[in-house]
């Protein structure tokens, strides 16, 4: 099952669609431009062809769950 809805997902984000998933996050695509950058080992530039990158926005309540320094998630300690 997690399988078919990771695939779900996958596929909605190659037709350039916006997943949401209640009190966990979005997920989204961007283009990112053609543009030089540098080999950090040698200073050499190199091209970075466009391409498009997946971005992940957490939800508000993730958030204070991976934050909460008590360990306490939906109210029950583990």
């Amino acid at each position: 099952m997690f399988e078919l809805v990771l695939e779900q997902i996958a596929a909605a984000l190659e037709n350039g669609e916006t997943v949401n998933l209640r009190a966990f996050g979005r997920f989204t695509t961007r283009k990112k431009r053609e543009r030089v950058g540098r080999n950090p080992r040698t200073g050499e530039a190199a091209a970075i062809t466009p391409r498009r990158v997946m971005t992940f926005k957490p939800s508000p309540r993730l958030i204070r769950q991976v934050n909460n320094h008590n360990g306490a998630v939906n109210g029950a300690k583990h």
